[in-house]
């Protein structure tokens, strides 16, 4: 809902700050008073095209603002979010125009410098305008499709329709993906068997090349390391050994002959024989082990003559693949099973694709299903919308014209998630004569007050929120009855949405929630523009002066009165 409306320096109007409620609010006053100028200052805030004529003369620049105040869930806080223009969907929305006489302009949302264009896009998702030299919204026939929708509560039909585009299209892409892998597969099928036949017989294993190399390290020391063992062998030796042995002997023998030439066993000397006795019996013992655990360290460095080439050649060969495949030793047995992996998806993928463009088939007989569901909720919709619009149309001045709903299919390479329908509002303003777009077919006065019977007939209908709604001068050319059938339908359109109307009609202004009448004051250069809000005394007034032209009579008050009530 638009709540505020800031003007500065635009045409006439020096500065202007107006208060703006739900409902409707009804603009009057005499011809050339400036009421257009209210409009342009909105339009110059929704992103309207302007030129320097906007700015008031001796001013340097021009400016309008327009503040919003909005639901959480309205969908321009998704627009601004998307352009990096994301506010607080709390807070009001102030869209702000400056214009230069030199025909140049800004353009911000909330204080945020931007273009003009998403002030333009912002514009048309907040309001519409219908007037005699212009309607904003209905002309597009791509809001046809979704009006019809929200006034023929197809939600479900609209919501099954986009499930099983959804679906269909999954189903494509899988489709699509299993039909370019087949594709490659049976080019790279030569490439895979070469390649795989080779690791089999390679048989790569985990680890295998640190084990190989230590292996391959260790084989190449051998040999000097085994001639180091064996020159130690010979140093120990068996003579060492026998050396050993004869000293032991010798020392025992001296002990006996100690010992029969009266030597005590307690004696030192003795004594003295048995510890040496002794040491050389440990040493025998310890010069035994020596030699066996040399013997050992021999045989740990004892390999078959060609075990060092055989790593080699292993080594290599494993080296040599992994540079082929551009890839690190280790990482060859997973190669290894995704080369086998492919090869075995080779061998079913036709019968993968084949399930798949199988379901693909199901999924686009069921989305046209569903989308000739909706064709008819569509067409069934557009039959009573039309009968709604035609019984607004009469009251109107607007007897002669009809009212249709054209539902026309598009070509399946068209369709999409909101179904395969091209849906477009045409009507005929004469009998016989052919249907047409609205803006082709009618003219400015025809326009305004047929998208007036079309709101009326939309009104409550909806389940999307309404946009701010413009009338300019939809009372024009008409008076009586038919203006009276005008005010009322913008009355009852009011209760469901904001409406602003600029009129000339007493039977229109008397309708409205809120009156404003626009005034000039000054004369020459200094000739000024006003608004002024009227109370329920001065609104009597003004449509008394409206009934009777310059001089208010009595008659013309109790006539505005019985308007009023």
């Amino acid at each position: 809902m638009l709540i505020g409306l800031a003007i500065r320096d635009v045409v006439l109007i020096e500065t202007l700050d107006l208060a703006i409620g739900p409902g409707l609010t009804a603009l009057t006053g005499e011809t050339g008073a400036g009421k257009s100028i209210i409009l342009d200052a909105l339009g110059l805030a929704t992103g309207a095209r302007a030129d320097a004529g906007l700015v008031r003369r001796g001013a340097a620049q021009a400016q309008a603002t327009a503040i919003f105040a909005l639901s959480p869930d309205h969908p321009v806080w998704a627009y601004l979010e998307d352009k990096g223009l994301g506010g607080a969907p709390d807070e009001d929305l102030v869209l702000r125009r400056q214009l230069s006489a030199d025909g140049r302009s800004r353009a911000f949302v909330n204080d945020q410098a931007t273009s003009v264009g998403v002030l333009r896009d912002l514009g048309a998702m907040l309001m519409e305008v219908h007037g005699q030299h212009e309607t904003v919204g209905l002309l597009d026939a791509r809001t046809h499709r979704p009006l019809l929708d929200a006034f023929g509560g197809l939600g479900g039909e609209t919501g099954a329709c986009m499930d099983a585009w959804s679906a269909w299209r999954a189903a494509r892409e899988r489709a699509e993906a299993l039909r370019e892998q087949s594709q490659r597969a049976a080019a790279d099928i030569e490439e895979l068997t070469l390649r795989l036949g080779e690791l089999d017989r390679l048989d790569p294993r985990a680890g295998e090349e640190t084990a190989l190399a230590e292996e391959r390290a260790l084989l190449g020391a051998a040999e000097k390391t085994l001639a180091d063992v064996a020159a130690a062998r010979e140093h120990l030796g068996d003579s060492l050994t026998s050396r050993l042995g004869q000293a032991f002997r010798a020392l025992e023998r001296a002990r006996e002959r100690a010992a029969h030439a009266g030597v005590g066993q307690g004696s030192p000397a003795a004594q003295r024989l048995a510890d040496a006795a002794a040491a050389v019996d440990r040493t025998l013992v310890e010069a035994q082990e020596a030699l066996a655990a040399v013997d050992a360290a021999a045989e740990a460095f004892d390999f078959e003559p060609d075990r060092l080439e055989t790593a080699e050649e292993r080594l290599f060969a494993l080296r040599a693949m992994a540079r082929k495949l551009n890839l690190p030793v280790d990482d060859l047995p997973a190669a290894r099973q995704r080369f086998a992996q492919a090869l075995r998806e080779s061998e079913t993928s036709h019968e993968a694709l084949a399930e798949a463009e199988a379901a693909a088939s199901t999924a686009r007989e069921a989305y046209l299903a569903a989308a000739r569901a909706l064709t008819a909720a569509r067409r069934a919709a557009g039959d009573r919308l039309a009968k709604a619009v035609e019984a607004e149309l009469a009251p109107l001045k607007l007897e002669k014209a009809r009212f249709r709903v054209a539902v026309e299919p598009l070509a399946e390479d068209r369709a999409g998630p909101a179904g395969a329908d091209r849906v477009e509002f045409e009507i005929s303003t004469n009998p016989g004569a052919p249907f047409g777009g609205l803006g082709v077919i009618a003219s400015g006065g025809e326009l305004a007050r047929f998208a007036l019977a079309l709101k009326a007939a939309l009104a409550g209908r909806a389940d999307q929120a309404q946009p701010l709604m413009i009338f300019d001068e939809v009372d024009q050319g008409v008076g009586g009855a038919v203006a009276d059938a005008v005010g009322l339908r913008l009355r009852r359109l009011a209760g469901q949405a904001q409406v602003l109307v600029v009129t000339h009609s007493p039977q229109v202004a008397a309708r409205a929630g809120a009156h404003w009448r626009v005034v000039k004051a000054g004369e020459g250069e200094k000739l000024r523009t006003a608004v002024e809000t009227l109370s329920a005394r001065a609104r009597e007034e003004e449509i008394a002066r409206m009934l009777s032209g310059a001089e208010i009579t009595e008659a013309a008050r109790a006539a505005a009165r019985a308007l009023m009530a």
